[in-house]
C-alpha cells in the first residue's frame, strides 16, 4: 500500500446574502465531525490587508493577515488560499474543509484555482446560501460593487445584479433558508434560474452529506461557457416565465443596437448566444442582469473553422454544436433565455424577431451583410 492520504475535501460556499451563508456554514460545521471554516475578509482590504480566519464549531482556531497582491483583494486571497488548505491536509487532523467565501467573491474562480494548484485538496461541491426574499432584489440591482463597498479591487467593474446571478448559476447545490417574507413567486424564480440545482433547506442535514457529493470543475465552466451553457428551458409558474427564444437567421446590426436597452430591461435575467450578419463568424455572448448588458466576442463559430480544428476542439464543445447545427449555418444561432416575474412573453418575441434580417436582407447573402451598419464595432472593438 502506498500510504497516500486522499486529498482534503473542499466545500466553497458563495452567495451575496451573508446571514444565509453564515447559517449553512454552521449547519456544515455542526453536522461534519472534524470540519473547520476557513474565511478570507475582503472588507479590511481598504487598510492594505485581507483578514483570514480559520474557525470550527466550537468557534475561532486561528487568524492572520494577509498583504494585498497587485492592490487586489481577490488575488490575496488566492494566493494565501492554496497554502492554507496545504497545510490543513499535510496536519491530517481536518474531515472537511469549508470555504466561506466573502460576499462578492465568485466560486467559479476560486474552484478553478484550487483544482489547478492545490495538490493535496480538492473541491468536492459548491454551494450557493440564498434568502429567498433577497434573490430579487440582488438581481435587478444594477449598482456598482465598487458603490456597494463590496468590489474586491478598484477596478472592479462588476454589478450587484451580473455577480449574484453567476453566484447562483454556477452551484450545482442551493441551500435555501427559511424566510416569512418569501413567496411563491420568489421560489418559482430560484427554480427558474437554474432548474437543475439540487435545492435543500440552509440548516438541513442533507448539506453535509451533498459536501462530499463530487464536483468537476470542467463540466461546470463547460456549463457556463456561452457556446454551449446549459440555459434554463420554457417555464411558467407562479407569475414567473422563462421565455426560450430560438432562431437561426442573423441579427441586423443596427436594429438590435437600437434595442438593447428595451431588451436589456425587459426581464430580471437573460443570458445566451447570438450572431451578427456583418460578423458571421463570431460567437457573441448575452449576459444581462439588473438593466445592465454585457456583450462580448467568445471567439468563432465551429462552422466558421477548418476541418483540422475540430480534433482540438473539446468534446463538450462539439456536443453543443452538433445540438444546434443547421444545414445552412452550421452552430451559429440565435438561443436567448430570459427569465422574470411579469415577462411580456408577447412584446418580447415581437421586438426580438423585428431584429432580425429581413426576407429580402436575408436573400442578399454573405457578402451584402458584411456591408451592413458595423453597429456593435464600438462595444466589441473599443481599441479601434
Amino acid at each position: 500500500m502506498s500510504g497516500e492520504r486522499s486529498p482534503l475535501p473542499v466545500v466553497i460556499v458563495c452567495g451575496l446574502h451573508a446571514e444565509a451563508r453564515h447559517e449553512v456554514v454552521e449547519g456544515l460545521l455542526r453536522h461534519v465531525p472534524r470540519s473547520v471554516a476557513l474565511h478570507h475578509d475582503l472588507s479590511t482590504a481598504v487598510g492594505g490587508t485581507v483578514r483570514r480566519s480559520l474557525r470550527d464549531s466550537g468557534g475561532e482556531l486561528a487568524s492572520g493577515e494577509t498583504p494585498l497582491v497587485n492592490d487586489c483583494a481577490c488575488c490575496a486571497l488566492r494566493e494565501d488560499l492554496v497554502p492554507e488548505l496545504e497545510r490543513l491536509a499535510h496536519e491530517g487532523l481536518t474531515r472537511l474543509a469549508v470555504l466561506e467565501l466573502w460576499d462578492s467573491v465568485e466560486p467559479k474562480s476560486m474552484a478553478e484555482v484550487i483544482a489547478a494548484h492545490a495538490v493535496a485538496a480538492e473541491v468536492t461541491n459548491v454551494i450557493t446560501a440564498i434568502d429567498p426574499a433577497l434573490v430579487l432584489p440582488c438581481l435587478t440591482n444594477g449598482d456598482d460593487l465598487v458603490e456597494a463597498g463590496l468590489a474586491a479591487a478598484p477596478t472592479d467593474q462588476r454589478t450587484i445584479g451580473d455577480t449574484w446571478a453567476r453566484q447562483l448559476e454556477y452551484a450545482p447545490v442551493l441551500a435555501v433558508t427559511e424566510s416569512p417574507e418569501a413567496d411563491d413567486e420568489d421560489r418559482a424564480l430560484i427554480r427558474q434560474l437554474h432548474p437543475t440545482a439540487h435545492q435543500a433547506p440552509a440548516a438541513s442535514p442533507e448539506l453535509a452529506r451533498l459536501a462530499f457529493a463530487g464536483f468537476d470543475v470542467e463540466a461546470a465552466a463547460a456549463g457556463q461557457h456561452p457556446a454551449c451553457a446549459l440555459l434554463p428551458q420554457e417555464a411558467e409558474e407562479s407569475g414567473v416565465s422563462t421565455l426560450v427564444w430560438r432562431r437561426h437567421r442573423p441579427f441586423h446590426p443596427e436594429r438590435l443596437f437600437h434595442a438593447l436597452e428595451d431588451l436589456s430591461c425587459a426581464a430580471a435575467r437573460s443570458r445566451g448566444r447570438f450572431w451578427l450578419a456583418d460578423r458571421p463568424d463570431t460567437l457573441l455572448s448575452w449576459d444581462a442582469a439588473g438593466g445592465a448588458l454585457c456583450v462580448e466576442d467568445n471567439g468563432p463559430w465551429l462552422a466558421s473553422l477548418p476541418d483540422a480544428a475540430w480534433s482540438m476542439t473539446p468534446p463538450y464543445r462539439q456536443a453543443a454544436a452538433a445540438l444546434d447545427w443547421h444545414p445552412e449555418h452550421g452552430d451559429r444561432c440565435q438561443h436567448l433565455v430570459f427569465v422574470s416575474p411579469g415577462l411580456d412573453r408577447d412584446g418580447l418575441t415581437a421586438l426580438l424577431d423585428s431584429c432580425l434580417l429581413s426576407d429580402r436582407e436575408y436573400r442578399s447573402g454573405r457578402e451584402a451583410w458584411k456591408a451592413l451598419p458595423a453597429a456593435f464595432d464600438a462595444l466589441l472593438d473599443p481599441v479601434r
